[in-house]
């Protein structure tokens, strides 16, 4: 078989990771455990298969067609989670009596999603989920948000290379009222204006008339969809009402906290999600070349709606695979390789012992060692490290035996340093 069988290719959708794609997905996880870490998040983790029925019930109309569902061997409906908020709720929900509040939980999960690929999509991703469970106030909402922008951070990208793009939905709810839109619309409203730029106006028009709006209302709606400022949000709503309160204390905090810059007010911001009920919010790089890089907001009905007790949470998700693509672009992508490896080769058997003993005496003191399992000339050694991205390499010989010493090379630098096989193995 040829080299670009598509019997060797993984099912559509679907991604295999040979060392230089782990070493990126390492590079990212990595960022995103270290951000949540550095801001108090603890790690959880959950059964990749879900009960059909919660993810039906709590993941939202659009998502509804897009899970992987079987039935198992005992006829139970159960499906590959494709996305983790519900099933954080669910355990929530299973100790929700014996939690200390607020919770502040982060995840690494793989997730799967049956949906046409484009551009930074797949049908399965791993999603960093930060959430906090049981804080009503919108510091969580800036907590979460700090946390993102810290990982990308760590990832190498200046706070100009991305924009944090944020709405309420609390505040959508306050600009249909003053339309006349009643509450009732409000929900089929949303996940209409959130497929704005996805399809036509004519079809957005069918689908809100369908839900029994008629053509002034619609053209109402469409009218809302042209502010571009908070000033203009306030011009109709004014800045007393709670939930232009919480978006102004939103701001107040994020400044604090060294993120307002990062923060554009988007009306067009509402994400398809049905249980949002707050802020939510979307990152972007800053040319907008790509889907969001991370998306969330404020869900204070979903505990109840699964049959726990009422309780607020904020969440945030961020996936691997649109990140990966703007750190690729931005000449990132060698993040996470094996530079802070030491190689150690040998020219001839009589060297193996030599330096499998200087491998091991400095495995024993935590340096990584990619050790030669067998001999190879200098040319071969060299241009394999090189190729591979170590940090350093000794390569040894008869004379290096001869000397009991061995030269330590950078690889970047290509200097090196003689020292003692002795003070190596002590």
């Amino acid at each position: 078989m040829s080299q670009g069988d598509s019997s060797f290719n993984p099912p559509r959708g679907m991604r295999d990771f040979y060392p230089e794609d782990m070493a990126v997905r390492n590079a990212i996880f990595n960022a995103w455990t270290r951000a949540a870490t550095r801001f108090g998040f603890q790690h959880y983790d959950s059964c990749v298969v879900e009960s059909l029925e919660l993810l039906k019930r709590k993941a939202g109309e659009e998502i509804v067609d897009q899970i992987y569902t079987f039935t198992d061997k005992s006829n139970r409906e159960l499906a590959l989670r494709a996305e983790m908020t519900p099933t954080l709720a669910r355990m929530v929900a299973a100790r929700q009596g014996s939690l200390s509040l607020p919770l502040k939980w982060f995840a690494i999960a793989q997730c799967f999603r049956y949906e046409r690929m484009t551009k930074g999509r797949k049908r399965e991703h791993y999603q960093w989920n930060l959430d906090i469970i049981g804080e009503p106030s919108v510091a969580a909402e800036a907590e979460v948000i700090a946390t993102a922008i810290c990982a990308l951070g760590l990832l190498g990208l200046a706070k100009t290379d991305f924009r944090i793009h944020f709405n309420s939905r609390a505040i959508l709810s306050l600009l249909l009222e003053s339309i006349g839109i009643p509450a009732q619309h409000h929900q089929s409203t949303f996940l209409v204006l959130d497929k704005r730029g996805k399809i036509s106006s004519e079809e957005m028009q069918t689908l809100m008339t369908s839900s029994g709006l008629d053509r002034q209302n619609i053209d109402k709606i469409f009218s809302l969809a042209e502010i571009s400022t908070l000033d203009q949000v306030f011009e109709k709503t004014g800045d007393s009402p709670a939930a232009c309160q919480q978006v102004l204390k939103f701001l107040e905090l994020a400044n604090v906290m060294g993120i307002k810059d990062s923060l554009v007010f988007d009306i067009s911001v509402i994400r398809g999600l049905s249980y949002y009920t707050g802020i939510v919010f979307e990152g972007f790089d800053a040319g907008k070349s790509y889907r969001a890089i991370f998306g969330g907001g404020r869900y204070d009905n979903l505990m109840s709606d699964i049959g726990g007790s009422p309780m607020t949470g904020v969440g945030l998700g961020f996936g691997d695979v649109v990140v990966a693509e703007i750190l690729a672009e931005a000449g990132k992508s060698c993040i996470g390789t094996q530079a802070e490896t030491t190689a150690i080769g040998f020219m001839e058997d009589k060297q193996q012992i030599t330096a499998v003993s200087i491998a091991s005496a400095l495995r024993r003191k935590g340096t990584n060692v990619d050790l030669a399992t067998r001999n190879e000339k200098p040319k071969s050694f060299f241009s394999r490290t090189g190729k591979l991205g170590f940090k350093q390499a000794i390569y040894i010989g008869p004379d290096d035996i001869i000397a009991s010493s061995v030269r330590i090379k950078d690889l970047a630098t290509r200097n090196e340093r003689i020292v003692p096989i002795s003070e190596i193995l002590a």
